[in-house]
C-alpha cells in the first residue's frame, strides 16, 4: 500500500460511511507557472474504485475539475464492522495509489 488514500470507515445500523482523503495534485493543464510562464501540464485522477469485501462498491470517472487533494465520501448499504474497504486511484498519467481500511 502507499500513503496516497487515507480512509476512515464506520458502520452504524447497516450502512458504512467511508471517507478518503486522496493525496494527488490534479492539474487541469490550463494553469501557468509563475516563475516559467509556461504552461503546467494536465495532472489529474482518471477514475477511483472502491470495493468492501471485494465487491465493487463505486466507479466514479474525475477530470481535471477536481480540486488539489481531493476528499470523497459515501455511504454503503449492507457493510458491517470489520469489512475491508479498498478504494484505488488512476490518472492520466498511468500513476496511481491504493488505500485499505476497516470498518469500525
Amino acid at each position: 500500500m502507499d500513503n496516497s488514500i487515507k480512509i476512515r470507515a464506520t458502520a452504524k445500523g447497516g450502512i458504512a460511511d467511508i471517507k478518503a482523503l486522496i493525496t494527488h495534485p490534479m492539474e487541469t493543464g490550463q494553469r501557468k507557472d509563475p516563475q516559467t510562464g509556461k504552461i503546467v501540464p494536465a495532472h489529474f485522477i482518471k477514475t477511483v474504485k472502491a470495493t468492501v469485501q471485494g465487491k465493487p462498491v463505486l466507479l466514479a470517472r474525475w477530470g481535471g475539475g477536481i480540486s488539489k487533494n481531493p476528499y470523497l465520501a459515501f455511504k454503503v448499504e449492507g457493510a458491517k464492522a470489520g469489512d475491508s474497504v479498498v478504494v484505488t486511484w488512476e490518472d492520466n498519467r498511468g500513476q496511481s495509489g491504493t488505500g485499505e481500511a476497516v470498518i469500525r
